[in-house]
């Protein structure tokens, strides 16, 4: 069981916007970097940094396919997100505009 610590660490990279942003966004599939920069509308740089959160937070995975990395949502997480992500919007009408740079 988490701490109360642990679980206000998870609560707080959850309420920045942008964050919260990408995991809807890996709700709904794996994407690469470039199309979450395409999604969100921020620099590489600052999706990796985001990235590099969630990941280090156990909230998100790596998977390398030849020259990208494919992130997507760690869905054997913590019961109290697993309930914030069935109330995450639908991304499909974002998703369905992107460019799938990494295809």
């Amino acid at each position: 069981m988490d701490t109360i610590l642990e679980m206000s660490d998870t609560f707080k990279l959850l309420g920045d916007k942008t964050r919260l942003t990408i995991v809807a966004l890996l709700k709904e599939r794996e994407l690469c970097v470039c199309d979450i920069v395409d999604a969100v509308g921020i620099s590489q740089p600052g999706v990796s940094q985001h990235l590099r959160k969630l990941k280090q937070a156990g909230l998100v995975h790596e998977n390398r396919k030849g020259q990208w990395i494919y992130y997507s949502l760690n869905r054997e997480g913590n019961s109290y997100v697993q309930d914030v992500l069935a109330h995450l919007p639908s991304m499909q009408e974002k998703l369905q505009v992107m460019n799938n740079c990494c295809d």
